[in-house]
């Protein structure tokens, strides 16, 4: 496994967001939605996610996720995402979205 240094690990900017709509996204290569995720101060912004078979639509909304604001945007089908949420993957490839303890404020950085 490749280290970083903790000046690395700073410039990427990772904070707290809350799912607002989530739709269905047929054109993706695996099973995903399309996401807006609410960062408060810093904005509504798209995110496409992988994980269609573990969440159902109805149940991501309100959600808080974790997620990468500072990766440049990512063209996936059709779609351009602007964010990364966060997923622990487990051994049996199963995603589980990351997301704050408490309810947080929007848009926190996480440190």
């Amino acid at each position: 496994m490749a280290t970083v240094t903790f000046e690395d690990f700073q410039r990427i900017e990772m904070r707290v967001g809350r799912i607002v709509a989530a739709e269905d996204f047929p054109e993706a290569r695996n099973p995903s939605y399309k996401l807006r995720v609410d960062f408060g101060s810093h904005g509504v912004r798209r995110s496409s996610a992988a994980v269609q078979p573990w969440y159902h639509r109805d149940d991501l909304i309100g959600r808080p996720v974790v997620a990468v604001t500072n990766f440049p945007s990512r063209q996936i089908g059709p779609f351009m995402s602007e964010v990364l949420c966060l997923g622990a993957v487990q051994t049996d490839r199963r995603v589980i979205l990351l997301r704050p303890d408490s309810e947080g404020e929007l848009g926190a950085r996480i440190a």
